[in-house]
């Protein structure tokens, strides 16, 4: 998991801990302020631990080099050649960011990327390129080339703008949909809590959020901006039906680092080969918050992992002065202030106040987090302080010693905030951090059926949301969203959120009605239908240091209970191979819980050869091991059991591959029965399963049937997503398609 540091270092402290004085483990373990762990920390870290630490950043280096750019260059030619366009853009890409300021790779990545985004019709982003390239002294024999280019995406731009207008041509635009429908418009997201919404606090749950009012399902509660946030090297799948994680190269190379988007065109740093950004604004904005100092620091963030780079960040946005700000009502919250006044939206303050469990933290976790800060502290104090971190004495008296000396020694006798303030938001993190989730698309770009999984692509600090407690059947969908397309129309109510993230935000919407007084939750990740009672309490003690006991916790307690005196809960959903009835039927036939567990992972052991036929293009041969799969000895699974819905799924999408669009639609309605009895009948994963047995449907011609569901998927998906999520807008098409009318 890359929000922990690298194993190396995590081995590293586990030895110095190890190995630490009995007297100083001891002195190390009653201190209770982080000031004073920090403080302490410092003390404990060597030059022995700077210098480990560096050796191994040393694997993990973001300096420019010009031969490895030259590679991937070679690499983005390659998939050129074999018309593979995405591909050699993203080598591209890669080769920019590796090249040095001004050397020649630069600007041939820069020619060879506006030549592979032109055959992908991104007109204006290739003319981009094409400056770029001949600013960066593209050699002048070759410019034609450039030119003739720029020719051609001048005239295709030209033609779009031509059709545009006369698409939105005045005889047309004020035609209406036959059913009078109206598009939703986006209007200014408002951000922050709904008025039916109210923070509350007690000393058992601290702040929490309540309904004041009867929310609606499906009614925005809250929008939400990041503090920060840290994308992720690689990929995470979230953990879902099948219960595995895999993780995936390619997410820091594909988004901006700093909005999220997904880009094929970045524009790279000019200092290190890591950080891209979407445009020159996001860049700049990055380089002025934080990345001026993280650049030469980016192998050892990379090794000393995201919690500890976000909470760095968080740091060097506040500035010293907030941090300072933020400090002082420490002294004060122990009178008869309510620690419910303590939220002040998305600002720096909010976050601050958030609980960071010092004493809950194992010895071992408080002395990884503080060596990790201090190391990365002893690294910092060799430069200048960042331009945010403004020296806290602006007095008459501090202007007569306002030279380089001077402000050195005034920056060192307060580096000390910093080191604390990381170390307080790294130990926050481990229970305030908030993946940041996003569909991804599996399967071939051009298949007429898009599946899609969950993915983690970023961690992040968000001030509101956190306010929320967690259940394991929750009352709330969460969705996020990247990009500055939003940010445009947003207004600031705080004066702060002008340097947010842009674009990327949080939307938390009601998944069913919220009474009056009834607490508003959301899942912190283990979920009633993914797993069980006992495996969700034991990582919810383990990272959050709660024994959840909410109303799914309960209720399958209770059921888990009566079901090990009849036989096992594992066993539900399981059906007798010889009579067709339950495993725990009167025809004497019986298996074991061993054998139970051993048959259903050989199923899933045939399901990740069945996905991964699917991924090479061999649906024969996917139907056939499924077929063999779906008939184990002695042993039945329910047509609602969670595998038997996987087992559909996949034979679905071995069909819509053949284009048998109504066997896929059969197999995947039996999926869909499966998921609803799984997730609930009002579930978004219900919902995305319509979704894609409405294409099917549609791309069978099955009008009646395509018509008939719908509706079901349109009310799933506008309860959990919102009117303006893109699926609804292809269901919104498919349908104006059957019905016959025509959307000018």
């Amino acid at each position: 998991m890359m929000d922990l540091p690298l194993v190396q270092w995590q081995e590293h402290v586990a030895q110095r801990w190890s190995g630490l004085d009995p007297e100083l483990k001891e002195k190390f373990t009653s201190l209770h302020e982080v000031d004073d762990v920090f403080k302490c920390s410092l003390t404990l870290t060597t030059q022995d631990d700077v210098d480990f630490l560096q050796s191994i950043s040393a694997g993990h280096s973001v300096q420019k080099d010009a031969e490895q750019a030259a590679k991937c260059r070679e690499r983005g030619n390659c998939s050129f050649k074999s018309r593979d366009y995405t591909a050699a853009a993203l080598h591209y890409s890669q080769g920019l960011c590796l090249s040095p300021l001004s050397s020649k790779q630069l600007s041939l990545c820069y020619a060879n990327r506006s030549a592979a985004l032109c055959h992908l019709q991104l007109y204006q982003d290739s003319l981009d390129d094409i400056d770029r390239a001949l600013k960066n002294n593209y050699p002048s024999h070759l410019s034609h080339k450039l030119e003739d280019r720029r020719t051609q995406c001048l005239k295709h731009l030209s033609e779009g703008q031509r059709s545009r207008e006369d698409h939105h041509s005045p005889a047309t635009k004020n035609q209406s949909h036959p059913h009078g429908i109206k598009r939703a418009s986006a209007g200014p997201l408002t951000f922050g809590i709904c008025p039916e919404a109210a923070v509350c606090f007690s000393a058992e749950k601290g702040r929490h959020l309540v309904a004041a009012e009867r929310i609606a399902a499906g009614e925005v509660i809250l929008h939400d901006r990041p503090y920060s946030c840290v994308l992720i090297p690689g990929m995470e799948e979230v953990e879902g039906r099948r219960g595995r994680q895999e993780a995936e190269r390619g997410m820091e190379h594909r988004r901006c680092h700093r909005c999220l988007t997904e880009t094929l065109h970045p524009v790279p740093c000019d200092g290190c080969s890591y950080s891209r950004y979407c445009s020159n604004s996001c860049q700049r904005d990055a380089w002025e918050e934080h990345h001026r100092w993280e650049c030469p620091l980016g192998a050892e963030l990379i090794v000393t992992g995201v919690m500890s780079q976000l909470a760095l960040r968080v740091t060097l946005k506040a500035g010293l002065k907030k941090v300072q700000m933020a400090r002082e009502p420490i002294q004060e919250e122990h009178g008869d202030s309510c620690p419910c006044h303590l939220h002040y939206g998305d600002s720096y303050l909010s976050v601050f106040h958030l609980q960071h469990h010092l004493s809950h933290h194992s010895p071992g976790v408080r002395f990884l987090c503080a060596l990790t800060v201090a190391a990365l502290y002893l690294k910092l104090s060799r430069a200048g302080p960042p331009s945010s971190w403004e020296l806290s004495r602006t007095s008459e008296t501090d202007s007569q010693s306002q030279d380089q000396e001077g402000g050195t020694a005034e920056w060192c006798s307060e580096l000390w905030l910093l080191g604390s303030a990381v170390l307080r938001h790294m130990l926050q993190l481990r229970c305030n951090a908030q993946a940041f989730v996003t569909l991804q698309h599996t399967g071939a770009a051009n298949s007429l059926v898009q599946s899609s999984r969950e993915i983690r692509i970023a961690t992040a600090i968000f001030p509101t949301l956190s306010l929320l407690n967690h259940s394991c059947c929750p009352n709330t969908s969460l969705v996020f969203s990247t990009g500055t397309s939003e940010a445009a129309d947003c207004s600031d109510t705080v004066a702060e959120s002008s340097s947010t993230d842009r674009g990327v935000t949080v939307t938390v919407r009601a998944a069913k009605a919220i009474s009056p007084g009834q607490e508003i939750l959301h899942c912190y990740g283990p979920h009633s239908s993914r797993m069980a009672t006992q495996e969700r309490q034991r990582l919810l003690q383990e990272q959050y240091y709660f024994l959840c006991q909410c109303e799914a916790c309960t209720l399958q307690q209770q059921q888990e209970e009566e079901g090990s005196e009849a036989g096992g809960s594992k066993q539900s959903g399981l059906l007798c191979g010889k009579c067709k009835g339950s495993l725990k039927a009167s025809c004497g036939h019986r298996l074991s819980s061993f054998e139970v567990s051993r048959q259903l992972q050989e199923i899933r052991v045939d399901l990740e050869k069945a996905v991964d036929l699917m991924e090479r293009e061999r649906p024969d041969e996917v139907l056939r091991l499924l077929r063999r799969t779906q008939s184990p000895s002695g042993l039945i699974l329910a047509e609602t059991h969670p595998v038997q819905g996987e087992l559909e799924d996949a034979t679905a999408r071995a069909y819509a591959t053949m284009g048998d669009w109504k066997n896929a639609a059969s197999h995947l309605e039996r999926s869909a029965a499966a998921v609803g009895s799984q997730y609930g009948e009002d579930s978004i994963e219900l919902g995305r399963q319509l979704f894609k047995l409405a294409q099917l449907h549609f791309n069978g011609g099955a009008r009646g049937s395509a018509l008939s569901v719908i509706p079901k998927v349109r009310r799933l998906l506008c309860l959990h997503s919102g009117p303006l999520c893109h699926e609804l807008q292809e269901l919104q098409a498919m349908e104006d398609c059957l019905r016959g009318y025509s959307r000018v």
